[in-house]
């Protein structure tokens, strides 16, 4: 089995061969490889230590020395280069409080998390796989390399990198390690926010969304995300679902394109129906107001999983609006595009589209008729270049100015009303027409 090695990787692998030293490509690019995708970086493992790897090459820092990584930069390229170690006693539920460097790579691969992550490879011995990794790779296996707590109580947020691998590797856990990540699920608590975040927006946007259900099943929503329990629980006795409220979020993961907002908009858009549930008369549930309660929710967990205040404003809005109604006409289009802005409206669109994927066949062919309406009138208003924001206005602050406006209260009056009327009638976007709307009011 033979793995094509960037010429770098290679150069990095013989400079330390040839200085009497192991070396190998480690981790997640011979995983990678043997996919037949792409690795995102190369990882490389040797037997010597950090001092005898920043003496054989010109260029390096340090990436994390105490653990015996060195990072060599070829050009602007990074390659960490890592010493074989045995890890000491992870006191912080991340790191090993000390290291022992050791000259056997079954050693260092033994510490590893996953068979999937545990195997090496040079183009002189060829694949080094101790644990199975190849075999539970082809198998779509996702397995604990040793004792799958032991794993789990060195870094607890293993626990969510086995379902995420899951999801990217389109795999199953393995029963043993299903089964430490069940019980030990709670200790996630120790882990930070930042890097839960990271865990769940990988698992988001892989091919895989629905990984989402495993993530409950196992207890780990329970802890880092228990609103997503809830609408798990949450039925929808309604003619437009068939599905719980959880089930049909999972569904409409599935339907929307791995854009990092276009999943989350997705996971927070309906948290609300579980606060907002009621029942009629004739047993039909309604979720009156869960828009906004959808939003309120998604800002709060946004919040505590730290995410950044671009990504959490653009998935609130969208949240917010994700119920709107927008009639296939070119006044209601404008409107609508105008009040999200042409950056959110497509994505609106999408989020439309995977919503109705994820209910019941009840009147489904209208409603994606609706939306395909919305589309093509929306494709034309930019192919047009209709006025949709101030920006694209045929008049201007300046311009204002120059007609006796001052800046103020006035003028931005003025400017919102003339793009009220443009919204209404794109033919009034016009320089002459907008000067003497602007000299009557003004007047």
């Amino acid at each position: 089995m033979r793995i094509q090695l960037p010429g770098d990787v290679k150069k990095i692998i013989q400079t330390l061969q040839e200085a009497g030293y192991e070396a190998y490509a480690v981790g997640g690019c011979v995983r990678d490889s043997l996919l037949g995708r792409i690795p995102s970086d190369w990882d490389i493992t040797t037997s010597a230590e950090p001092a005898e790897v920043k003496r054989l090459f010109r260029r390096t820092f340090d990436t994390g020395i105490q653990h015996g990584t060195v990072t060599v930069l070829f050009d602007k390229t990074g390659y960490e280069v890592t010493t074989y170690r045995i890890d000491g006693r992870y006191e912080d539920g991340r790191h090993p409080a000390e290291v022992t460097f050791t000259p056997n790579l079954e050693e260092d691969l033994k510490r590893r998390d996953f068979t999937v992550n545990a195997m090496a490879y040079n183009d002189e011995a060829g694949l080094i796989d101790c644990f199975g990794g190849a075999e539970d790779l082809e198998k779509g296996v996702i397995r604990c390399v040793g004792e799958p707590a032991e794993r789990f109580h060195e870094d607890a947020l293993r626990i969510m990198r086995a379902v995420r691998f899951a999801a990217q590797l389109d795999a199953r856990i393995e029963e043993s390690t299903a089964t430490a990540i069940r019980k030990l699920a709670p200790t996630l608590t120790r882990i930070s926010a930042e890097r839960i975040q990271v865990e769940l927006v990988k698992l988001l946007i892989s091919d895989h969304p629905e990984k989402m259900r495993d993530l409950y099943a196992l207890g780990i929503t329970a802890v880092i995300l228990p609103e997503f329990d809830r609408i798990m629980e949450t039925e929808q006795n309604n003619p437009h679902h068939c599905f719980s409220v959880g089930e049909h979020t999972i569904q409409t993961l599935v339907h929307v394109e791995n854009d990092k907002v276009l999943r989350l908009t997705m996971l927070f858009h309906d948290f609300g129906k579980a606060e907002t549930r009621t029942t009629d008369d004739v047993g039909i549930d309604h979720f009156h107001g869960h828009p906004k309660i959808s939003a309120q929710m998604a800002a709060g967990i946004m919040r505590r999983l730290k995410f950044d205040s671009d990504t959490m404003n653009r998935v609130c809005r969208l949240v917010e609006k994700h119920d709107l109604k927008v009639d296939p006409s070119a006044k209601a289009v404008r409107r609508a595009a105008s009040g999200m802005g042409t950056d959110l409206f497509p994505l609106f669109l999408q989020i439309k589209r995977a919503d109705t994927m994820g209910q019941s066949d009840y009147m489904r062919e209208e409603k994606l008729d609706r939306i395909r309406s919305v589309e093509q009138i929306y494709r034309n208003i930019l192919e047009q270049k209709e006025c949709l924001n101030l920006k694209q206005l045929a008049l201007n602050g300046r311009d204002l100015i120059a007609l006796g406006v001052q800046p103020g209260q006035e003028m931005g009056d003025l400017l919102e009303s003339m793009l009220q009327m443009v919204l209404d009638d794109p033919a009034r976007n016009d320089r002459a027409f907008l000067t003497e709307y602007v000299k009557k009011l003004h007047q």
